[in-house]
């Protein structure tokens, strides 16, 4: 099966059952910007850590962008379509090096992947996706990486997609794996 296809159904599968219904961004104080906001805690971001899972949840670190900012984004309806509304924060990383933490979700044969998704928590179905377009990353990398069940580090540039033609919300583009 053709990689695009795979990806396609993949996303198929997420926007089928996992897109939360349209909403309009919430209203905030004009003196209270969205990084002031206090984030999720871990585990309680995009997608669902099964408390019972055998891998611990990821954990926020310094240089590396967490899970909840990315999940900061809402949706609106327009037309025949949701869209994605993304905060200023999220805007500011768009065609930004960034790192990003995650598990990995194949979308090639073999055992090194140059096209993956990095997914804020562990996949525990290989016919489910386990979170929302907030919750997942679209990877092409420039050096293969090592397929693993353990969380991967990579960095890239985000590219931050406001009608991606899968339903995605973010690519990373141009990816290196890095040391955990």
């Amino acid at each position: 099966m053709g990689t695009a296809r795979h990806l396609g159904l993949a996303i198929a599968a997420l926007m089928a059952g996992s897109v939360a219904p349209a909403q309009s961004p919430p209203a905030q104080p004009d003196s209270t910007s969205q990084a002031q906001q206090p984030a999720p805690a871990i585990g309680q971001g995009p997608g669902y850590h099964d408390p019972r899972s055998p891998f611990k949840p990821i954990v926020a670190r310094d240089g590396v962008v967490p899970w909840p900012l990315l999940a900061s984004v809402t949706s609106r309806a327009e037309k025949d379509r949701v869209v994605p509304v993304f905060p200023q924060d999220v805007q500011a990383l768009n065609n930004r090096r960034i790192r990003l933490e995650g598990f990995m979700m194949p979308l090639e044969p073999g055992e090194k992947q140059r096209h993956f998704l990095l997914s804020s928590v562990p996949f525990t179905c290989p016919f489910c996706v386990p979170a929302g377009p907030e919750g997942l990353v679209e990877v092409r990398s420039r050096t293969p990486v090592k397929y693993t069940l353990e969380p991967v580090l990579v960095e890239g540039r985000l590219a931050v997609l406001n009608s991606d033609p899968y339903g995605l919300f973010y690519r990373i583009v141009d990816a290196a794996p890095l040391p955990p």
